[in-house]
Order: structure tokens, then C-alpha cells, then sequence
């Protein structure tokens, strides 16, 4: 049986619970598989977006589908907040909720560090910017606000729209119900047969999720075993293992 010794620790942090690629080190015998990273699509031409790599341990978002309504100078202004979870969920959500019949549908949403917005014919900056501001400022993520504007024949000026969307969007997410969510990430690690035992009742102490394992690993009497944790848990439970196992495993986070 082939033994790991410490010069084989190594142990590498990828935090991003939504693209990720396996990093072996020389002496780990992990399979590599090929990943496809998909982007996602625009909603329309007429948005404002960024992304960014970055994500967070937990986020905060809503618990249900909120509607909030408010009349301003004749024109009806009605904002609706849903959870999403992607570009996709997001498109799935506006043709939801959208009314063909009102003068405008205009929208802004945050999933992570990717936000859009959409002003929908209202001038530029004036909607989905002051929309994306609101959800921002209420530190909700996973979020869309569609504001629907049926417009009642007084002009609002610059000014008044940027306050109207923004405020409206801003009311809606103050009355909505919201849960921390906390992230996993996967984590797998190369074991000798005879420290299972020992893996497992650490690993599951942390209840983790998604345990699998895979014996076909070109080492004789090592196995892989893989699994989902807490983020916030990762830390504490690979210490747990280190300090339970006779000798160093290698870790990979995923």
C-alpha cells in the first residue's frame, strides 16, 4: 500500500460555488474531467450589466414573490420582487410577471456580483438603474424587481422617474420576507481504505451532503471520496479529519 506523506498536502481554495475546475497537484491522481462553462445570454439590447468572478460565503434573499403599489401623479407604478437564481430564472420571471398592456415594464435584478437593468423605452438611467440602486441598497440578492408603469398623462421629468422607480422598488423589498442562505462548496480528498472509517464519521458530523465515492483512482488501496459542505464549515471540518487521521490526506476544493 502506497502511504501519502505530508510533502503531498496541498490543499486549494476555489470559492466560487457556481464554475469550478478541478486543480490536482503532481502527485494526486485525480481524474481531469472537462468542464463547460456556460455565460449567460442578455434579456435585451437595451440593459445595463456586470459580472465579476467573486461570490459570497451566504447571501440574503426573498422568501416569496412581493408586490408593492403606488400612484404618482395619475401614473400607476406597481413593483413586483421575486427570487431568482440566473440569467434563465430571471427571463422566466419578467415574462411571468410582465403586462403587455402597461406603457412600460422596466426591471433590474442581482444574482452575485451580475447585476442588469432595463429602462424599457423610459430615458436612459432612469428605470432599471434607480430599480438595481434599491436592490443594492436593501442587501437582497437572487433578486428581480419588475416596476410596471402605467402611465397616467402627466410627464414626471428626469428627476421624478428616477425617484418614483427607485422608490417604489425600494418599498417592495422593504416588505418583503427574507432568509440567510449559506453556499456549499464541493470538497474531495484521496483516502487509504483503512482511515474510511474514520473520514466518514468526521466528514458526516459536518453534514455534509452528496457523499460519493470512487475507487477507480490508479493508486493501490487509495479511494476518493467527495461531498458538498456549508462554506462557512469547510475550514473546521478539514481540520476535524487532519486531526483524526493518522496521516496527511490531500484536500481539494472545488
Amino acid at each position: 500500500m502506497k502511504l501519502l506523506t505530508s510533502s503531498s498536502l496541498r490543499i486549494i481554495r476555489i470559492p466560487s460555488p457556481v464554475f469550478f475546475f478541478i486543480i490536482p497537484s503532481s502527485s494526486s491522481s485525480f481524474k481531469k474531467k472537462k468542464r463547460t462553462m456556460v455565460t449567460s445570454t442578455s434579456l435585451s439590447n437595451n440593459i445595463s450589466d456586470s459580472s465579476s468572478s467573486s461570490s459570497c460565503s451566504s447571501y440574503t434573499t426573498i422568501t416569496e414573490t412581493i408586490t408593492f403599489e403606488r400612484e404618482i401623479k395619475k401614473s400607476k407604478f406597481i413593483a413586483i420582487a421575486g427570487s431568482i437564481t440566473d440569467d434563465q430564472s430571471a427571463h422566466s420571471f419578467l415574462t411571468q410577471v410582465k403586462d403587455s398592456r402597461a406603457t412600460h415594464n422596466c426591471w433590474a435584478y442581482k444574482v452575485g456580483d451580475q447585476y442588469r437593468s432595463n429602462d424599457d423605452g423610459e430615458p436612459s438611467g432612469t428605470a432599471g438603474k434607480p430599480i438595481y440602486t434599491a436592490i443594492a441598497s436593501s442587501g437582497i440578492d437572487r433578486v428581480m424587481v419588475v416596476v410596471i408603469r402605467y402611465f397616467g398623462g402627466i410627464k414626471l421629468g428626469t428627476g421624478g422617474l428616477v425617484r418614483a422607480y427607485g422608490g417604489v422598488a425600494s418599498e417592495c423589498l422593504k416588505n418583503a420576507t427574507t432568509h440567510l442562505v449559506k453556499s456549499k462548496i464541493s470538497i474531495a480528498l484521496e483516502v487509504p481504505y483503512d482511515l474510511l472509517g474514520v473520514v466518514y464519521h468526521q466528514i458526516q458530523s459536518f453534514q455534509v451532503e452528496n457523499i460519493m465515492q470512487d475507487y477507480d483512482t490508479d493508486k493501490e488501496g487509495i479511494t476518493i471520496v467527495s461531498f458538498k459542505v456549508d462554506y462557512d464549515k469547510a475550514e473546521r471540518m478539514e481540520d476535524a479529519v487532519k486531526a483524526n487521521c493518522s496521516r496527511q490526506l490531500v484536500f481539494v476544493r472545488q
